[in-house]
């Protein structure tokens, strides 16, 4: 008689019971585990699941090891002395209460800032002070509540995991099985009397059970579990219909011949199995062939500038090689981790730690890829590239997406749940009806509608139409932030654009000096000033001076957004930036100037006019036809009457505009309950970025690279913005005609089903076979389309 269950990892008592709390524990391990969760008032982590636990492991000097400032080196992914981020590998996470516990660890020890879970991976990232905290008490924290985390310096050194083989071993025990049990069937297919009857019959139909029970309990395990989790939290997930198809399979064969009623259905239960993992292993080859998970990382448009002796040039952060001296502007992302040089930092980590308090660094110091530098100029050494993908996941993080409710996938998650539930009732009836009119003919009926009818191939139809995609907008320079950026863009219905940087070209602008001559020397200070800026205008005008730029350092460099930069060069003060900045007097040319003050006295001004891109009048001429357009810019009206002449004549035109009211002008036009996006420079416009529902950055080999904007997009290619425009909108419908296809096969399949004429074997071939033609169907129609635009 069994003794009862361990109240924390759910094990079956066979030693000694240990009492507690009115609670009974295997082991002292689980006991204090439940006493540290119960001091910290974390008792809902039993609520969620129940026995959710794991035991834990003996720790003592365990992890010893971690104190090793190389090793710790090896394993973390950022540490600038004060704060730490690593990501764990925790094998041992399997349900909602394994989560939850471990994105409270803030709870358990105040040194954790975060901990975020990434389940599909089992890895758990961890923000943690130094001062309060080291690596070596966090891991022995995790692995003393049961969650020991996986540690090998060879995967720190060579960014591997241990491939999962389980599914393939999974599928190997099916096959075998199948293939003898078809084999032992065939005297029974061909009714084989006398010999066999007397002799064997008995025998085969048990060899057949014994090889059916590994196929149940070891390959199709995943679907039992999955069942079992999914019911356990009240969720109907679309394991449950193939779980219970398996198991009445199962045991109807196995009551049949243990009463000799007849031979059982092993071999379609075998073959079902079979055919279920292998379009399970096929679905998961087709997506990883396709591979559109941040493929177009290896494209992503930030540059840096490269300091070479004889000049300055941009080059991308993939070309960057160890050793290569950088120049990081103000407001500019450090994109590889090195040491600073020259200049003295003030580093904004917020990206990687979510903490925005400046960090200050110095010559000989070391700087993470991640952080942005907020004071001037500064110059550092490369001392190792950084995969694209980290930055990726930065721009990535949760805590810059926009919460726009109903999507896509919380509708095919909606369908799904009810799409199951609807399978269960008909199956259900079915096999009642056919169970009257004859009973050897319903087990066939149901097992087939649950298998048949899975809605899988509608779960597949939208990530793989986004994700395809997502890919292919990559290689064609627009790099979203994640798929579900291509749905919101389908459904907006107003444009509003910045003016400089956005539909004018820095590369392209005339530029004029007017006031007072300006010396050698102000010229180059002037060009050492603006270098440290990364505004569009700011790097123009350090185009067009040509004088050398000065080796003397900057004093007290400031940049404000929407106004101009200042700072103190060789003992002189200059401010650079707008008209009243300066404190100068504003002429009614209405151009676009930059005024230049040394130690409070105006010396003149650069006067530009802009280059419009390419295209511009036909882009906005396309665009009328479907969207509301806004230019919004923070410059004068001096150039209101061109644009009045080039641009559709319903545009509205509203110059003079500070960041803080673009950002109100968004928000007043989705009070309206318009659908914005932002398309900006991602520097002077990041508050309206993030406010749109959709921002896109314009990317001109700038190194401005922020978590406001949802999408960045090459400058060479603004003509091409209708055709990504509509390309998204025909991804959306190119998913509902999937839905269409798959509501069609599911509605033949279950009249097949419920006729009696679909045997499961057949049922669990044609079922992986729909969810890969899904697949295939809309993988080939975006590619069509997208080769079409």
């Amino acid at each position: 008689m069994s003794k009862g269950n361990c109240y924390h990892c759910g094990i079956e008592f066979t030693t000694e019971i240990i009492p507690f709390d009115e609670k009974k524990f295997c082991c002292n391990g689980c006991k204090t585990v439940y006493e540290i969760l119960n001091i910290n008032n974390l008792n809902c982590y039993y609520d969620l699941e129940s026995a959710p636990g794991t035991i834990p492991t003996e720790i003592k000097g365990k992890y010893n090891y971690l104190e090793e400032p190389e090793i710790i080196s090896k394993l973390v992914e950022f540490d600038d002395g004060d704060t730490t981020v690593v990501t764990l590998y925790v094998p041992v996470i399997h349900c909602s209460s394994c989560i939850w516990v471990l994105e409270n660890l803030n709870k358990l020890n105040e040194g954790v800032k975060t901990s975020i879970v990434n389940f599909p991976k089992k890895t758990v990232r961890i923000t943690f002070k130094n001062v309060e905290v080291s690596l070596k008490e966090i891991v022995e924290l995790i692995t003393s509540i049961g969650y020991e985390p996986y540690i090998s310096l060879e995967d720190a050194d060579n960014n591997k995991r241990k491939v999962d083989k389980t599914l393939i071993y999974q599928i190997a025990v099916a096959a075998f099985a199948f293939g003898n049990v078809m084999l032992l069937s065939f005297p029974e297919y061909f009714e084989v009397e006398e010999f066999w009857l007397d002799k064997y019959k008995v025998l085969f139909r048990w060899i057949m059970f014994t090889m059916s029970v590994p196929v149940v309990f070891f390959s199709a395990k995943d679907y039992f579990i999955s069942a079992y989790k999914g019911l356990s939290h009240k969720i109907l997930n679309i394991d449950i219909p193939i779980a219970l198809g398996v198991f009445v399979l199962f045991v109807r064969s196995t009551v049949e011949i243990v009463f000799d009623i007849g031979t059982g259905f092993f071999d379609s239960l075998t073959g079902l199995v079979f055919f279920l993992l292998l379009g399970k292993f096929f679905q998961q080859k087709t997506y990883s062939f396709l591979s559109f998970e941040r493929d177009y990382k290896s494209y992503f448009p930030i540059a840096v500038t490269k300091l070479n002796k004889e000049k300055e040039e941009n080059i991308l952060v993939q070309d960057i090689q160890i050793g290569d001296r950088l120049l990081i502007r103000n407001e500019e992302l450090i994109p590889v981790d090195g040491i600073l040089i020259n200049g003295e930092a003030m580093l904004d980590y917020s990206f990687v730690t979510g903490e925005s308090l400046p960090v200050g660094k110095n010559s000989g110091d070391k700087v993470f890829a991640g952080g942005k530098q907020t004071s001037g100029a500064i110059e550092m050494e490369v001392l190792e590239t950084v995969s694209q993908s980290y930055l990726t996941q930065l721009w990535s993080n949760d805590v810059f997406n926009k919460n726009e409710g109903k999507n896509i996938k919380n509708i095919t998650d909606s369908i799904s749940k009810y799409f199951t539930m609807a399978i269960l009732i008909i199956s259900t009836l079915a096999g009642v009806f056919w169970y009257l009119k004859d009973p050897m003919i319903a087990i066939n009926v149901v097992t087939s509608i649950l298998i048949i009818a899975c809605p899988c191939a509608l779960a597949l139809s939208a990530p793989f139409a986004l994700g395809n995609m997502l890919r292919i907008f990559g290689k064609k320079k627009f790099y979203l932030k994640n798929a579900e950026v291509i749905e919101k863009i389908a459904k907006i219905d107003t444009l509003v654009f910045d003016k400089t940087g956005t539909i004018t070209s820095n590369d392209e602008s005339k530029l004029e000096y007017q006031g007072a001559e300006l010396s050698s020397d102000e010229k180059s200070n002037i060009k050492r000033l603006v270098r440290s800026s990364n505004h569009p205008l700011s790097r123009a005008l350090y185009d067009f001076i040509e004088e050398n730029t000065t080796e003397k350092s900057i004093v007290a460099f400031e940049e404000i957004v929407g106004k101009g930069i200042q700072g103190e060069v060789d003992g002189d003060f200059y401010k650079i930036g707008s008209a009243s900045f300066v404190d100068a007097e504003k002429d009614n040319s209405f151009n676009t100037s930059i005024y230049i003050s040394i130690n409070n006295k105006v010396k003149g001004k650069f006067v530009f006019k802009n280059s419009y891109r390419e295209d511009v009048e036909k882009v906005f001429s396309s665009l009328n036809k479907e969207y509301d357009l806004v230019i919004l810019s923070g410059d004068n009206e001096g150039e209101k009457n061109y644009l009045k002449s080039i641009l559709p004549e319903n545009t509205k035109l509203i110059f003079n505009q500070k960041p803080e009211n673009k950002l109100e002008y968004i928000k007043s036009l989705q009070k309206e309950g318009k659908k914005v996006m932002m398309i900006g420079d991602g520097l002077n416009d990041a508050g309206a970025l993030a406010q749109s529902n959709v921002g896109i950055s314009i990317s001109e080999n700038i190194n401005v690279f922020s978590p406001a904007c949802d999408a960045i997009l090459d400058a060479s290619l603004f003509q091409k913005l209708p055709q990504f425009f509509k390309l998204s909108k025909k991804t959306m419908s190119i998913i509902v005609a999937s839905f269409i296809v798959s509501f069609l096969y599911n509605f033949v399949g279950m009249y097949f089903a419920l006729t009696g004429n679909l045997i499961p074997v057949v049922a669990a071939i044609l079922m992986p076979l729909s969810s890969i033609t899904i697949v295939v169907f809309v993988t080939v129609l975006t590619n069509f389309f997208a080769k079409n635009s």
